[in-house]
């Protein structure tokens, strides 16, 4: 028998700022992060595709929805950190400029670029995200059942 251990807190934090690199445009990340500096790429920026899964009902048995595109890229900076990059699509610039800013965020930088680059990113989604949600509400329906006398 297995037992999961949460995850620590450097795992969600990293995993966060992976997110929402990954999740930005690769115009306004290379708005946010114009000058890169200097870095050895691990990994070339390669494109390839993943299978992406769906479930049914969101818990039902998993099925396979299609392939996607993604590009991923490793660098390491002349510091000696790490970063990794996936996104998706086909654009290896921001394959390339998302592994350098995981890199970055590994570094004494971090807070600089925690309100420089995260923070309008996170805020630029939560947006885009409400946008949605108020789009779809307009669709609701809301159903009701009238109660009739001789029912209760």
């Amino acid at each position: 028998m297995s037992v999961e251990r949460p995850f620590s807190q450097e795992i969600l934090a990293r995993r966060r700022w992976m997110g929402l690199a990954a999740r930005s445009g690769p115009d306004r990340l290379r708005e946010l992060l114009p000058d890169l500096p200097a870095h050895e790429l691990l990994r070339t920026p390669e494109i390839g595709a993943v299978m992406v899964q769906g479930r049914a009902g969101g818990t039902g048995t998993p099925f396979n929805l299609g392939e996607m595109t993604v590009t991923r890229c490793s660098v390491r900076l002349a510091s000696g950190e790490v970063g990794h990059a996936h996104v998706q699509g086909r654009d290896r610039d921001h394959a390339r400029r998302a592994a350098i800013l995981d890199a970055l965020m590994q570094t004494d930088a971090a807070p600089d670029l925690e309100g420089k680059v995260l923070s309008p990113l996170a805020q630029e989604e939560a947006a885009r995200r409400a946008s949605r949600a108020a789009r779809a509400a307009t669709t609701r329906v809301e159903f009701f059942t009238l109660v009739r006398g001789e029912d209760q």
